[in-house]
């Protein structure tokens, strides 16, 4: 079963995000879908040749990392975004958000501090599975330094593709557009599912 790009056209139009910058993205985002195609499609042909032991097999599995986490970042990226309301204050994110970080001032703060760190990656507000806490990391790599048993909740992708067409070096212009366009309902919904999910172990 192949994956398929899903459609973002809908948020063309946002505020602070230029629609060139916004279809490049979409194009990037839709050639790490068809790279991990062509990778799951690689490798399952090289296991029936029997051929698991060679270079090329390690080294398109090494690869399948980075393709795929680049696709799925992307996707949770996307559809983080697009929002115009706030984060509802009374709703249980905000309430693990204070829990964790003590304000949610506080967690602004620091999610946008960690944007504005050098280098390029990822920005991502996990939810550890085993405690409850909410957690800012930064993510160096599509496929390096993601939390073990951790939900993604809140992504933004800080590499230079995102912001530089329509920002230049001016990345915390960048991120204070991207605060604008939150779609919290999705951020919400991703946090009380891992919940449920979580409470039926």
């Amino acid at each position: 079963m192949s994956y398929v790009a899903k459609d973002y056209a809908h948020l063309i139009g946002m505020e602070g995000f230029s629609e060139t910058l916004l279809k490049n993205h979409f194009t990037l985002y839709q050639g790490y879908v068809t790279n991990t195609n062509k990778l799951l499609d690689s490798l399952s042909q090289i296991l029936k040749d029997g051929n698991t032991a060679s270079a090329e097999y390690a080294e398109l599995k090494r690869r399948l990392g980075w393709e795929f986490n680049g696709m799925r970042l992307h996707e949770y990226y996307f559809e983080n975004l697009g929002g115009k309301s706030q984060l509802n204050a009374n709703g249980n994110l905000a309430k693990a958000i204070t829990s964790s970080f003590g304000s949610y001032e506080a967690w602004i703060k620091d999610f946008k501090a960690t944007g504005t760190m050098r280098g390029v990656g990822w920005v991502v507000l996990y939810q550890d599975l085993f405690q409850d806490r909410l957690i800012n990391f930064w993510i160096n790599e599509h496929d390096v330094s993601h939390p073990s048993g951790c939900n993604p909740l809140l992504i933004m992708d800080v590499f230079e593709h995102a912001f530089m067409i329509d920002y230049g070096l001016k990345r915390a212009d960048y991120i204070e557009a991207f605060f604008k366009n939150i779609n919290w309902s999705a951020v919400e919904a991703r946090y009380v599912s891992a919940k449920i999910i979580n409470m039926q172990r």
